[in-house]
């Protein structure tokens, strides 16, 4: 009869089942050790983290330190000076773009002014335009020079007569065969005045008692005059150098 009981185990098998039972239920000596083992792991961890913090510091002398923070706020006053310095001198090279450009701008709008008190540019702008047709006698020389200068006291910026003609404070009129000159330009009726200015005023610098108007008419002929929102004049004069007159060098 074969005996078929289990053959006694080996030592790996003895091991393995004492490993097992130790897990399962560790002794009191098994559970210190662990303890044990747990803090060196801590302190291990700790130590290496320590050891990756910066340590530049660590070994100076209380006095060191100071020498240090002193160090750090005298250059943190230098700094905070420079920025300082610097932000002045952003705001007074600021002040200075302000300033040349205020003055190059004032500057500008004289010129521009110049410009067209001269007859040197073609203007834009509200005005009147007056129609002067002759019925039965040619148009007075006169008239037109009273005309030109009650609208110029009246605040006239800009005149042309026919579209061919601008008129400035240098214009001369002369009589001529079937019309007139307006600096050497010879200018026939019908005439065209064309004014900028305040339509209201310019109208009415014309049709006050004994004005330009009245007079047109009395020398028999025909006057027009229209308030207009938009008017342009185009004629405009060459830039004549003064033969005579200089800047004055006090000025």
């Amino acid at each position: 009869m074969t005996d078929q009981s289990k053959p006694p185990a080996g030592p790996q098998d003895t091991g393995r089942q004492r490993l097992t039972q130790a897990l399962r239920k560790p002794s009191r000596a098994q559970a210190i050790v662990g303890v044990l083992l747990a803090v060196v792991g801590f302190a291990a961890v700790t130590q290496v983290r320590a050891n990756e913090v910066d340590s530049t510091y660590a070994g100076y002398r209380e006095q060191d330190l100071i020498d240090v923070l002193n160090g750090l706020a005298g250059t943190t006053q230098r700094a905070q000076a420079e920025i300082s310095r610097l932000e002045a001198t952003r705001q007074d090279l600021q002040s200075s773009t302000d300033a040349r450009q205020a003055a190059l701008d004032q500057a500008q709008a004289r010129s521009d002014t110049l410009n067209i008190l001269a007859g040197l540019v073609p203007v834009t702008g509200p005005g009147i335009r007056i129609t002067i047709k002759e019925v039965t006698a040619p148009v007075s020389t006169d008239d037109i020079l009273d005309t030109i200068e009650e609208l110029r006291a009246a605040g006239a910026e800009a005149m042309q007569i026919n579209g061919q003609v601008r008129v400035i404070a240098q214009s001369s009129i002369q009589d001529a065969e079937g019309g007139f000159y307006v600096d050497d330009t010879l200018l026939e009726a019908p005439y065209v005045i064309d004014v900028i200015g305040d339509p209201h005023t310019l109208a009415g610098a014309l049709s006050f008692p004994d004005g330009p108007t009245q007079r047109f008419e009395e020398s028999g002929d025909e006057v027009t005059v229209d308030e207009l929102n938009s008017l342009d004049i185009e004629a405009v004069r060459q830039p004549v150098q003064p033969q005579y007159a200089q800047p004055d060098p006090s000025q």
